[in-house]
This record gives structure tokens, sequence and C-alpha cells, in this order.
């Protein structure tokens, strides 16, 4: 706590001014590679928590990265430096360093900063080291490599080190992040080490084909606050590599390293691209239909890693579909292409060849011109004759590639699906397999389609033990929804209602290129998550309305008000979901203890599997208090009835005895908004108020209703508020429905405090715990909204 205090004391004298005392001599010029012999003695100024301390000024520029060190053998030195827009940073001790002190930063803006020398302990005195450096904090972490302070562009199995630094970009949590790129090719394997003594490392790795990992502890090193991650790359191109910190704001310096852990094709001896390629003499031309035979052996030209290779020369087409065979018994084979269109395509074993070591190869010809087939073997050395047929592939499948497997399973029979097409309802099982259509990251994929409406809401659900699978939704607009893990491991699953009528798409996948196995796949009805599905429709709102238009002698008579008490209950009625025991009070009724007594009753039977609402419109009211957390104007907010009022306190008492799935608050009334912490102060309970709690609320003429809130309320309960038409209301649909009504409607309506400060009235909504997907009421039909119910 003491460092606390010590930290904010320093950061106070330097934006106001003085607190620290002593001569001005005790500020000097610090330069990048700079360095100063100092002392810490008595008559130095001091920081409000005692310790003595130099003060040195530094005039930067932004973007610069300086490097500050403090040594002493005389006390426990500690650093912090303060400059332009409240940039703060500081150190005790440095890692590996003793009691010693270092700083790295990057500073965020020109101007004068102040560097501070002082002590960890109040009244420290002795002599000390000062030194500056600019740029070269992080290349000193080693010899030889890259260093880039900020990040940049990494090269493959060349170290990098850099500086995580105040000025750096921040993630969106806080934490600082230097931005790397590398080039990757599809099918190899890299591990990317991050290696940190000054924070707690952590990575994110994001790239083509859908690559996305985040690790924090290398889970190799025990122990240890370094990061790893080890991926394969599903397509060629640029991977992104944020090099950051696990905790918001630390700093310090770090070494970066991407590493090929799987031998670059042609170091195994495997053809990766053309230039690995011994000069382009070819041993002969094939043609699309026609198997050759040739033979490995001495006298062939040779890999790197010393296996012989021939070569065949093709004439292609662009878009043409082939299917390569090498076959051999008495060697390995191993298979490439390379050509026009950045071809280059490899194989060692064919993976429907029953555990054979024959290569195959599915390729389609990206253009018009000349390829090189290459015919070697996958260890060095290896002779012997062989064959290679080159064949064409009739689109998806060719000689001996099987079609999309897949049945529906019907009262224990399996039936084949015909074309991929399925109902909602019907459970498929399937076998993605070599053969199948593959994505462009290389992912086999099986299709089907099922016909939807807008409204409906279903799951998708994808279960298989033999590969981790992926789901991917296509609308008939053309939206893509993902998923890749359901509730239970592996397996996936898609909950969604359907935006539009037509025909939908869903693939069935794997999380990785190349993935096989069976799987069972179903497209059922859904009613949400568990919280949501948990939620029984019917007659379950067990509501209190209360509209008072003839006050008396109380306070002025409104208009529409104690209507919109009488046809919310219409609205709710006719739709299905009113609770016989709901209450209505409108005008002489509606008296204090009346409400009171209707809370008495109705709360005794609404259960934990029901919605409970208070509905009030009518005058609103503020009473002179003292100030307190909930109320910070000093003003207690009231609902006023037909022989008194009820106060924002009161009310939080008498909904802290309910009991109910959600209970909602909703207040047509002036200062309104002002009762929101008082009610909305624990679980499942949501507020609706028509104005802030400082501000007037007006009747809605136009629409003859007391008050907007009121009207929109009704419309949006009826089934205007059902956004996504999937028969429930939810607590974020409502709340959104609620805020459109107002700004299309309300924007322009005038408000104005107790003191006659004007301004406007505006919505306020406290949804509290409940969340965005809860539901509020499930209408009876999912046929569209009830009209004609305001």
């Amino acid at each position: 706590m003491r460092k606390v205090l010590f930290s904010t004391a320093l950061s106070l004298s330097l934006a106001t001014g003085p607190l620290l005392t002593g001569p001005a001599w005790a500020q000097q010029t610090l330069r990048s590679g700079g360095q100063v012999q100092g002392e810490l003695e008595r008559g130095d100024d001091r920081l409000n928590s005692g310790e003595f301390t130099d003060v040195y000024e530094i005039e930067g520029r932004a973007g610069q990265t300086l490097r500050a060190t403090l040594r002493s053998d005389d006390f426990d030195t500690y650093l912090m430096i303060r400059g332009p827009g409240d940039f703060s940073e500081d150190n005790d001790d440095a890692p590996d360093d003793g009691t010693n002190s270092a700083l790295d930063v990057r500073l965020p803006a020109n101007g004068t900063y102040r560097l501070s020398a002082t002590s960890y302990e109040p009244g420290e005195t002795g002599r000390y080291a000062l030194a500056l450096s600019g740029g070269g904090g992080a290349a000193a972490l080693s010899g030889r490599g890259q260093a880039d302070a900020g990040g940049g562009r990494l090269t493959v199995d060349d170290p990098a080190t850099g500086i995580l630094a105040s000025g750096d970009r921040r993630l969106q949590a806080g934490e600082f992040a230097d931005d790397w790129t590398v080039p990757v090719r599809r099918g190899e394997t890299y591990t990317v080490s991050f290696d940190a003594s000054d924070f707690d490392a952590y990575l994110m790795v994001r790239g083509p084909g859908g690559l996305s990992e985040d690790n924090d502890d290398d889970t190799g090193q025990r122990g240890t606050r370094n990061s790893r991650i080890t991926f394969t790359a599903p397509a060629d191109g640029e991977v992104d590599i944020a090099a950051t910190s696990f905790g918001t704001g630390e700093t310090g310096r770090y070494r970066l390293m991407v590493e090929r852990t799987t031998p670059a094709r042609a170091d195994r001896g495997r053809p990766a691209r053309p230039d690995a390629l011994p000069p382009r003499d070819s041993d002969g031309t094939v043609q699309v239909g026609q198997t050759v035979s040739g033979d490995l052996g001495r006298g062939d030209r040779r890999l790197e890693g010393g296996e012989y290779l021939e070569t065949w020369t093709l004439r292609g087409r662009r878009g043409q579909a082939l299917d390569l065979r090498l076959m051999s018994s008495a060697f390995d084979p191993y298979l490439a292409i390379q050509g026009p269109g950045g071809l280059n395509e490899f194989n060692d074993d064919d993976p429907d060849g029953d555990g054979a070591l024959d290569s195959r190869l599915f390729v389609t010809l990206p253009a018009d011109g000349e390829y090189r087939i290459t015919a070697t073997s996958y260890a060095s050395g290896e002779e012997g004759a062989y064959r290679l047929a080159v064949l064409a592939a009739d689109g998806r499948a060719s000689q001996g590639r099987p079609q999309q497997e897949s049945y529906v399973e019907d009262r224990g029979r399996r039936q084949d699906v015909a074309g991929g097409a399925i109902a909602i309802g019907q459970t498929v099982g399937g076998t993605l397999q070599s053969g199948d259509e593959q994505l462009d990251s290389g992912e086999y994929v099986d299709s089907f389609t099922f016909s939807g409406r807008r409204g409906q809401r279903v799951a998708a659900e994808l279960t298989s033990s033999a590969f981790d699978a992926y789901l991917m939704l296509r609308t008939p607009s053309g939206e893509q929804l993902d998923n890749d893990d359901g509730e239970n491991g592996t397996d996936s699953r898609l909950d969604t209602v359907l935006a539009e009528d037509g025909e939908y798409e869903v693939m069935v996948t794997s999380y990785s290129p190349g993935e096989t196995g069976s799987y069972r796949f179903s497209v059922s009805p859904s009613q949400g998550s568990p919280r949501q599905a948990a939620v029984q429709g019917g007659a379950r709102v067990f509501a209190i309305m209360v509209g008072i238009s003839e006050y008396g002698d109380v306070a002025g008579d409104l208009a529409y008000t104690d209507e919109d008490a009488e046809k919310l209950a219409e609205t709710l009625e006719r739709g299905g979901v009113l609770n016989a025991s709901s209450v209505v009070l409108t005008n002489a009724e509606a008296t204090v203890a009346g409400v009171r007594d209707a809370f008495q009753s109705v709360a005794r039977q609404a259960g934990p599997d029901d919605m409970f609402l208070f509905f009030f419109s009518g005058h609103g009211s503020q009473e002179q208090g003292s100030a307190s957390a909930q109320e910070p104007d000093g003003r207690t907010e009231t609902i006023v009835l037909r022989d008194g009022e009820i106060s924002d306190v009161e009310m939080g008492q008498l909904f802290r005895g309910l009991n109910t799935r959600l209970s909602l608050l909703v207040l047509d009334s002036c200062f309104s908004g002002g009762f929101a912490r008082n009610v909305v102060d624990r679980p499942g309970v949501m507020g609706l108020f028509s104005s802030e709690e400082d501000l007037t609320s007006s009747v809605a003429d136009k629409f003859e209703a007391g008050g907007y809130l009121s009207h929109f309320l009704r419309a949006g309960l009826a089934g205007e508020g059902d956004v996504d038409g999937d028969g429930a209301v939810t607590a974020g649909e409502l709340a959104t429905y609620l805020r459109r009504q107002f700004v299309a409607e309300v924007s322009g309506v005038e408000a104005e405090t107790m003191e006659g400060q004007r301004n406007y009235q505006n919505l306020v909504i406290d949804r509290g715990g409940v969340q965005v997907d809860d539901v509020v009421l499930r209408l009876a039909s999912t046929g569209g909204p009830v009209r004609g119910a305001f």
C-alpha cells in the first residue's frame, strides 16, 4: 500500500507543483547516452512518503525508446519517470540484478520527461550511478539476430528481440503489444517461442486458413512464465504474431523466435518448390490418361537430402482436374507437382491406400502451361522401378474416389441422403474421407441443405469421436456462421434463430486439415440456451398495473394514464401470458395501502418459474434528503398515488420480497430513473424508466397514451419486441426495441428539472444482472404480434 501512495505522491508533484521541496538545482538535464554519478543525502528533495530523490529532466520524442538504469551499493534503488499525457512508469528491482533498478520505456509524445532517482525505503542515503541509453535495450538481449523494439518482420529460425513499453499498441484489456509477421508455407509446422524475464509472456498467432492460437505459459517448461505455440500452417501466407503480456501494463525486454519444427520440404528430400530441385532436365513427357514407367537409381539426379528423382513434363489446361499416382514395390514413393499459377503440391502416402506406401495427388491445374511431375522416394538413396499414372479426375471424385457418404436415420433404418437435402428434425450419419470436397485451407467437407423460415430457432449439432468437429451455416443471403466447439469438448453446436425464409446450407467439416472419420449430424428445433429453454410459456406473468388520471386534491389530473394500466392488462391477457391473480388499480383504487396489499397478494402466488411485473403510469416527485451512495443528488424519488407516495427505498424493499425468475419494474413518471439504484440491486431484476432521475416525463398525446414508455411497452410485449421472430421476447430485444422507438418518436420531447433547467426526455434501462438473452416472456403464438391491442 505504501508504494501506491509513493507513486501517487510523485505523480501529483510532477503534475501540480512542489510536493517535492528543495533547491531548484536538484533538477538536472540528462540526455540519451549519458551517465551521472550522484548521491542521495540529507537536504535533497523528499517525497511525501519520506524518500530522498534527485530529479533529472529529459527532452524526449514520440516513439523514442529509452532504457534507464540506477545502481547503488548503499541503498535499495527505485526509478520513476513521469511525462506528458499522465505518462508514468516505475521500477524497483531489475530482473537478475539484485536491488538495482531498470526501466524500459517508449515515450508516447514529444516533451519534457522527469526521471527520478530515489530509494525504496524512506531516509536511505548513499552514492548511485544513473545511466540513460536509447534504442538499444532490446538488442542487448542477444549478440545476433533481429532487433526491433516495436515489432516487424521475422525470419524463420532467426531470433528477434524487443521491448514491451509504454507507447506500444494496447489491447482492449490494457496490455501492451508488439506486432510481428512471418511468412509460412502450408503443411509446414512452426514453433513460436516468446521468452521474457521481466513479465509474464503471452502469445497470439493469427494467419491464413483460419489460423488462430493463443498461449500463456509453455507447458514444456515447468514453472516458467514464457510462452510457446506450435502450429501447422493451413495455408501459404503471412502469419501475424502479437507479443504481449498476461497482465495489464507489464513492460520489459523479450526474445522472440519462430522455428520450423518440421524440416523444410526440400531439406527432407521432398520437393517443395521448383527452385529446390536440380536444373529442369526432364526424363520424359506424360499425357493425361497415360501410365509411364521409370527406375530410380544411380545416375539419376539427387535432392540435397540424397534422394534420387526423375521428372516428367505434362502440358495442362486451366481447370483440368487430375488424379496423379506414383506406385512402387521397391521403395516408399514420394510425389510432387509444380507449375504455372504457383501450383506446388506434394504427397507421401495415399490416404486411401489401406496402409500401402504408394503416393497419390488430386489437383486442379490453375493455368494453361507446362507442369513438372517429380517422382522420388521418401528416404535417401532408395532405388527401384516405379509406375506413374496421370488420370483425369471426374469432378470432385474419380476412379476409386468415394462420393459423399451420408444417410438419414429413420425408425432405426438408414436411408441415403438424396442430394444432401435433409429436413429439420432429422439426424444424419456420415463420414469425412479422402476424396470429399475440400475447403481452401485443406479440410474435407460434407454439405447439407434444409428449408427454414424466419423466426425458427434451430440447433445444428455435429458429434464425432474421430476428429475435432467444425460446423458452418450459410444463410440464403450468404451470411456465414461458424462454430468450433460446443459444450462437450471437440463436438460442435450452432444454436441460432433463422433470419430469413429460404434454403440454408450446413457444412460439416473438421477443425484441422485432412482429418477424417465418421460423424453424426442433426438440425433440430431449439428452445435456445438452457436458461431460455427453462422458461415456460402460458400465463406466467404476475402483474400489478397501476394508472392514475384523477388525482383529486393530491395533484393535477393527467390524460390517459389510467388507460395505460387497463390497456396493458388487456394486451397481456389477449396474448395469453397474464396470470389471473394479477391486479389492476386505477384512480381511487390506487392508494398506498392498495399497492402494498397487491404486492402481498401477488408476490405470495408468483413462484421461481414466473415473471413479476410492476407497472405505474402517473405523477412522480422528488423529496429533499441527504446525499448518499444511493442518492448522490440528495433527493429521494417517489411515485405519487391517490392518497400518498411510495419512495424508491420502499419500492426496493417490496421487490426484495419477491421470489421469481424475473422481476420487471416499469415506471412511466417524472424522475423515475432514480428508482434504479434502489431496486435493480440484485440478480433477476430489470428496470424500465421513462426519464432520468432529475427530469420530467411527458404525456404521449399523439398516441393517446399517458406516456411514451407505456405505449411502446404494450407493443413490445405484444410481439413487436420479438425482433428475431422466434416467439420469445428477450431482455435485450425489449431494450433495443424501446430505445429505437424513443429515438424515433421522443428525441425532441423537452423535459426539465425541479429547478427549471431544460433538457430532453430520455429513456433509462437498467438490466442489472439480467442477461441480454434472458427471456422476458414467451408469446402464446409465433404467428406474429398481437394486433389491435393498443
